[in-house]
């Protein structure tokens, strides 16, 4: 090994400037064996100035494994040896231990024999040093490194957004228990007032035990639908719902208790997915709730109060 194909000396050729693509700076371990080492690799990389190539040479897998565990590069070229060095054997090694940087192979073999079977050990390519040319290693080794800082970058977001995610559901959760801890004092306010004994609503929320099954599957319903469309077209729809909700004599805090209920077992079903979306429409929805709720016992009142007049019919005088 040892004869990468020589390419025309930059500025001979109309080459676009700069290298787009290429970092300008490139840290690469070269692991070969004590008969061959990598002298030819450093010059032949060095005589090409489309990127600056620090070139490290580590004889031998344990030799290399120490190296990496020292000191970081930004890839690792392993010569392909059999008899010698198995590269397939030493990086399918280094990948069960950990070790995460770019891995390119250079051989004597045909890609066509040698590029799958890297692959399937974990390396992310194959050179044949008899067809290859320096600038296409380059490449090669520049797209490597660009995959593995993308990889990265795509892992930091993904833990990034897992935790703003689990900060939501963090933040969903406390939000319903102080409005469920809103709820108790209120009734024990309630029970003090009116002397009643007994425990008051407790940690698990639940709906009120009178209320139909078919009203708090319609308030779950439009609540989906709100959190979907919001308000939009569904004024009439609360509108209807409060009106049903006088009828049955619900209070205003029975009505947030059966909101809480159902709103808990929407949040509890979005599994990784965002609440605020959903805390926030929902807590619209029980404003608007609780408004056309208040308006619509204020009217019962008006009524019972001042009761229309029933007028005599005319010749009744």
């Amino acid at each position: 090994m040892g004869s990468l194909l020589k390419e025309r000396k930059p500025g001979t050729a109309p080459y676009p400037a700069p290298w787009r693509g290429l970092p300008p700076k490139m840290s690469v371990l070269y692991i070969a064996t004590r008969q061959r080492t990598g002298e030819w690799l450093a010059e032949a990389l060095a005589a090409d100035s489309a990127s600056e190539i620090l070139v490290e040479e580590a004889v031998g897998s344990a030799a290399g494994m120490a190296r990496l565990r020292d000191e970081a590069f930004d890839a690792v070229l392993v010569s392909h040896e059999p008899g010698e060095l198995d590269a397939l054997d030493l990086i399918e090694g280094y990948r069960a231990s950990g070790a995460g940087e770019p891995m390119i192979v250079l051989g004597i073999q045909s890609e066509q024999e040698m590029a799958a079977l890297c692959y399937e050990v974990g390396a992310d390519g194959y050179v044949c040093v008899h067809t290859t040319t320096t600038r296409n290693l380059i490449w090669v080794t520049a797209r490597a490194i660009q995959r593995y800082q993308l990889l990265r970058e795509n892992h930091r977001l993904n833990q990034g957004e897992q935790a703003r995610l689990q900060r939501e559901h963090d933040e969903a959760d406390r939000l319903l228990l102080q409005q469920r801890a809103l709820l108790n004092d209120l009734e024990a306010i309630r029970r003090d007032t009116v002397g009643e004994q007994g425990p008051v609503l407790g940690g698990d929320l639940q709906p009120p035990l009178d209320l139909p099954g078919e009203l708090i599957g319609h308030y779950r319903e439009l609540l989906r639908t709100y959190v979907i469309m919001g308000s939009g077209n569904l004024s009439c729809e609360m509108k209807q719902l409060a009106d049903l909700l006088v009828t049955a004599g619900l209070t205003a805090q029975q009505t947030m208790q059966t909101h809480l209920h159902v709103l808990e077992e929407l949040v509890h079903g979005l599994g990784p997915r965002s609440t605020r979306h959903v805390m926030t429409r929902a807590d619209l929805l029980v404003l608007e709730v609780m408004i056309h709720l208040a308006d619509g016992y204020r009217r019962r009142y008006q009524e019972r109060v001042h009761p229309p007049l029933q007028l005599m019919l005319p010749g009744f005088d």
